[in-house]
């Protein structure tokens, strides 16, 4: 049976952490990379590139083609894993026999919500989360007449297949079931700035509706050719894009005994409950250090992050998962937005203080004098600085009106901190 000192599942951000840290402390350990994608590890946000503009992978990679053979890393892509046993340590994989393991770490990603629609099986409907999704779509709109879309969902992977498709000249339709776009990660008002932005780019929105079926009405058999909403209204379509979100994969684990939540539980170590065995990315269930517990928060810049303490750890060398919280930096449509922890508080306790004009807005979110949360859009040059301040837990109560001035700059901040931020940056 083939044996390996590191075994990792998956190929993307939290994988790749793991690699890195691994071979900073052991160069010699034998690393296998599983993932049943057949593609070098690419950065999963520029598949939105692909689809606007037919970037094609050579320049959408994450590491360089040569990244796992100058790292003696073997590879095995295209390749599914059926099962763990975490007692034996070891992993069966489809079609190609048992593997044995030391350190294993489960990088698995999230899989995309589907919901209980009517139609779904029809041609002309997608999900957006994986390269091989925006091909498709690509060979789609090559193929077929493509009038209209529908996108179903307003988050996220919405908004960008949105943006995606307008800048393919495709007419869309956003349908989002809450009452304004981004509410997972913006407040009202900045909510309201995109919606707006949108609006001015052509696309139409549907807030407070839901989808019921997906219908063939004046499609060729088997195609999509409308959506009916909650309200019985039909929008007439040939293309229609699911994209509620994404969920763990936790599908190895399940019967495993290791224990699940939401994603795969893990502690500061990222380690799950089962000794040897971790878990990183959008498939792990890890601290939240501006809430304060566990949370799934599937975001490309902490699953590296969590991938590194995972694989720090696993090559022997203690390190915790102690600075990561819900952080988005992002650009739709031309606008600029910063998100990042608690933006729209829900219980007493917290401070607010925002400015606005009508291009840009800023709202910081206070807890005992301490940053907990910002939402910038527009002008986002100095939400790093504000994040930093967030992170060392500074008490910003003597300066807090500076922080969202539309003049806010390094120096705004008293000298001493100001100091200690420019060393940061000289080093």
């Amino acid at each position: 049976m083939e044996k390996v000192k590191y075994l990792v599942i998956g190929n993307s951000a939290a994988a790749i952490g793991a690699l890195e840290a691994i071979r900073e402390v052991d160069k010699e350990g034998s690393i296998l990379i599983l993932s049943d994608e057949p593609y070098h590890v690419y950065s999963r946000p520029l598949i939105s590139e692909h689809l606007a503009y037919h970037r094609p992978l050579e320049k959408m990679l994450y590491r360089d083609t040569g990244y796992y053979q100058r790292n003696n890393i073997n590879k095995r892509l295209g390749v599914s894993v059926t099962g763990i046993d975490p007692v034996a340590k070891t992993a069966t994989l489809d079609g190609e026999g048992t593997l044995k393991w030391e350190k294993l770490l489960l990088a698995t990603g999230g899989a995309p919500i589907l919901p209980p629609l009517k139609g779904m099986e029809k041609e002309g409907v997608f999900t957006f989360t994986r390269l091989d999704d925006a091909k498709s779509i690509d060979d789609y709109l090559d193929s077929n007449t493509v009038t209209s879309a529908v996108v179903v969902g307003g988050g996220l992977i919405g908004v960008s297949v949105t943006e995606a498709l307008v800048k393919r000249e495709v007419p869309v339709t956003v349908v989002e079931m809450k009452d304004r776009l981004l509410n997972t990660i913006l407040d009202g008002d900045s909510s309201a700035v995109v919606e707006s932005t949108l609006r001015r780019a052509g696309v139409s929105l549907e807030t407070g509706r839901t989808v019921v079926s997906i219908n063939k009405d004046r499609a060729a058999p088997g195609k999509a050719g409308s959506i009916t909403l909650d309200d019985g209204r039909r929008l007439f379509c040939q293309l229609v894009i699911l994209a509620i979100g994404v969920k763990p994969r936790i599908e190895l684990v399940e019967g495993a005994g290791i224990e699940v939540d939401r994603g795969i539980c893990v502690d500061r170590h990222m380690q799950t409950s089962v000794k040897d065995i971790y878990a990183a990315g959008d498939a792990a269930q890890a601290y939240d250090c501006i809430y304060c517990q566990n949370r799934v928060v599937p975001i490309w810049p902490n699953a590296y992050s969590g991938g590194r303490v995972a694989g720090l750890n696993m090559a022997g060398v203690k390190s915790q998962y102690d600075n990561a919280t819900v952080m988005n930096s992002l650009k739709y449509f031309g606008l600029a937005m910063t998100s990042i922890g608690i933006v729209a508080p829900a219980e007493e306790g917290y401070e607010v203080i925002c400015w606005h004009d009508s291009h840009f807005y800023r709202k910081i979110v206070l807890k005992d004098g301490q940053v907990v949360g910002m939402v910038f859009t527009g002008d986002v040059e100095y939400s790093g600085v504000i994040f930093s301040l967030m992170k060392d837990k500074v008490d910003v109560s003597p300066f807090k009106e500076k922080l969202v001035s539309p003049d806010f700059n390094l120096a705004c901040l008293p000298e001493d901190i100001r100091r200690e931020k420019l060393s940061r940056i000289s080093l």
